[in-house]
């Protein structure tokens, strides 16, 4: 019996195919998709993953190049609290365990959500020298803003779906609702967020022999940047500051978790 594999004419083989109705190749990928991009929302996810990426590499290339002169600029390598949506969006179609998707969810609504909310609270970091770098900013941290409600919006809607019926709509802090609307994936969020400020640093102190290095803004051989903590340098010190900068990162998320609940319960009476 012949196969595919020895037809050799690609015109008979094309007939072949269309006689048998499947091309290996598609049903492949219709298994791929099928698997791991079941709903609309991954699919978008996974894309805005990659327009982040190919703009991260022509933003690295351009900074290197046009700007750089050939010469890498460590300050921005593309390890800050902004840049980790780009790194869940691409991984989280490929991840299927229900509890990990929570938590990357929970991070992109919540620490994603407030980094693209609070670069816009002080603006200087995201003009360049390049028009064109100063417009792809703006565009990335709006990106945030966005991928981060969608991310919440898709959040509540699992959950609203899952315990349709449960009442837990009528009051905000009840058991019903904590069991409906759970803690937990913000603390392995949390817990992510934590993993990736032990990483900025490590990196910050093993990359700054090879130029200036600053990874969420936390390194503690630089004074502390950003607006509010870096008038508190001179009253409690440069450590403490960068400490309380990390505590109140954690707790600005938690106060956007509270918030998606509010929806969550508003969603639920429906």
């Amino acid at each position: 019996m012949n196969t595919l594999q020895n037809i050799p004419n690609s015109a008979d083989r094309a007939v072949a195919i269309h006689r048998r109705g499947r091309d290996p190749d598609m049903e492949k990928i219709k298994r791929i998709i099928k698997k791991y991009f079941p709903c609309q929302s991954d699919r978008l996810f996974f894309l805005c993953g990659l327009l982040m990426l190919c703009s991260e590499v022509w933003k690295q290339l351009t900074l290197t190049f046009a700007l750089g002169g050939g010469v890498y600029n460590w300050w921005y390598l593309p390890f800050q609290l902004c840049s980790i949506p780009m790194y869940i969006l691409l991984l989280y179609p490929w991840l299927l365990r229900e509890n990990v998707r929570r938590a990357l969810l929970a991070f992109l609504m919540c620490y994603g959500l407030m980094g693209g909310i609070a670069a816009f609270t002080d603006q200087s970091g995201l003009h360049y020298p390049l028009p064109a770098l100063t417009v792809h900013s703006y565009a990335w941290h709006v990106l945030l803003i966005l991928t981060g409600i969608g991310a919440g919006a898709v959040y509540c809607r699992n959950l609203a779906r899952k315990d349709h019926g449960t009442g837990t709509g009528r009051v905000l802090f009840s058991r019903v609702l904590s069991r409906a609307y759970p803690l937990r994936p913000f603390l392995h969020a949390t817990a992510l967020y934590l993993g990736c400020c032990l990483t900025a640093v490590i990196l910050n102190l093993s990359l700054d022999h090879l130029g200036t290095i600053n990874m969420f803004y936390i390194n503690p051989d630089y004074q502390m940047q950003q607006i509010v903590f870096r008038d508190l340098v001179p009253l409690i010190g440069n450590t403490a500051s960068i400490l309380l900068y990390v505590a109140s990162s954690i707790s600005g998320a938690f106060l956007l978790h509270l918030l998606w609940r509010c929806i969550f319960r508003l969603i639920s009476r429906r």
